[in-house]
């Protein structure tokens, strides 16, 4: 049962914005209605200009969160792109390795990148939700769907399975205060889908956002990012992928199709898909590029026997589940259900 929730920046400061308050404020009163006890780490409301400039500060907030018995779970404030800069002060000297606990830490999108952090380090975590896209949204309530797994982690301390969302819901493109209480359309949504490959495979999950791993390979967004991560042997050896299943979706940037080919193209020569067990791929946000992603999947990967599961509602689609990694995972496309 958790009790104590830290709110950790490691990406961006947004949640400190004054303009954001309003949302801030419901997602507070969520939390504090689900019984728990909510507490912001010291630089996690210190605004946009401050985080972006002070990884140092985002690291000693996770070190602290981390080390302080009394939190149960840390709960990422939200994405954003540069939290691979927090790497020196994490690893340098062994702090993340010394600080490594048991307890839950829940973010997605580039929360992607700490959770490679947490992998190298031994430490199990949940991919899926964040405070500001999913505790603090601003229709009347959390979305269902998304509730639900939230609730069972905060209840249980872990998600025991994961069943296909039967609707998907469109992205705002307003987040106004006096949008608060209005909902997003919706449209039925068709299940998992398999690609190709057995319908039954297993192994421990790890990946994230295809945007945020492009960018471990790739100096585009950032010229020091692929320098710091192959520095910090961020993205594991094919040997430490055997066996696993690998999880992909992309980010509200909507990736190009030919971005995503490269992006599956940096993955395959990395030896991922010779080792993993199986490949999850998220549901696109609004469905965009959908079909033109489960081609290049089946082409890039090129190997038939390696079983593609699709259409998994994690990540930037609404609305998303939670799913643990580092722990054993079945996925059955047949009964439409990932057990873990």
């Amino acid at each position: 049962m958790i009790e104590n929730v830290a709110i950790v920046s490691l990406s961006r400061g947004i949640i400190g914005e004054p303009f954001i308050a309003f949302e801030k404020n419901i997602g507070v009163k969520r939390l504090e209605d689900f019984g728990l006890n909510v507490r912001f780490m010291p630089h996690a409301l210190s605004g946009l200009d401050y985080v972006q400039k002070h990884p140092e500060k985002r690291a000693q907030d996770l070190i602290e969160a981390l080390k302080d018995p009394e939190i149960d779970m840390i709960l990422c404030a939200i994405g954003g792109d540069d939290t691979y800069r927090l790497l020196p002060y994490l690893f340098d000297n062994d702090e993340l390795k010394k600080a490594a606990t048991d307890k839950v830490f829940l973010g997605y999108s580039d929360t992607t990148i700490n959770h490679f952090m947490l992998h190298k380090v031994g430490m199990r975590t949940f991919y899926g939700q964040a405070f500001l896209s999913d505790i603090c949204e601003i229709d009347k309530d959390m979305l269902p769907y998304t509730k639900k797994y939230f609730e069972e982690l905060i209840t249980t301390g872990t998600i025991h399975e994961v069943t296909p969302s039967d609707v998907w819901v469109e992205e705002r493109t307003e987040y106004a205060e006096d949008q608060v209480g209005t909902s997003m359309p919706s449209h039925p949504d068709h299940g998992f889908e398999l690609l190709q490959g057995p319908a039954v495979f297993s192994g421990k999950i790890l990946g994230g956002c295809v945007d945020s791993m492009y960018d471990f390979f790739d100096g585009e967004r950032y010229e020091d990012m692929p320098v710091l991560c192959q520095k910090y042997h961020l993205f594991p050896d094919a040997k430490d992928w055997e066996g696993r299943i690998f999880l992909m979706e992309t980010s509200e940037e909507k990736p190009t199709p030919e971005k995503y080919r490269k992006a599956l193209e940096y993955f395959k020569s990395t030896g991922v898909f010779d080792a993993v067990s199986g490949v999850l791929v998220g549901k696109p946000q609004d469905e965009v590029y959908a079909e033109e992603y489960k081609k290049l999947l089946v082409e890039v990967i090129d190997n038939p026997e390696l079983p593609i599961l699709f259409n998994v509602n994690i990540g930037h689609a609404k609305p998303r589940c939670i799913i643990p990694f580092g722990v054993e995972a079945t996925v059955d496309a047949n009964a439409q259900v990932i057990r873990f």
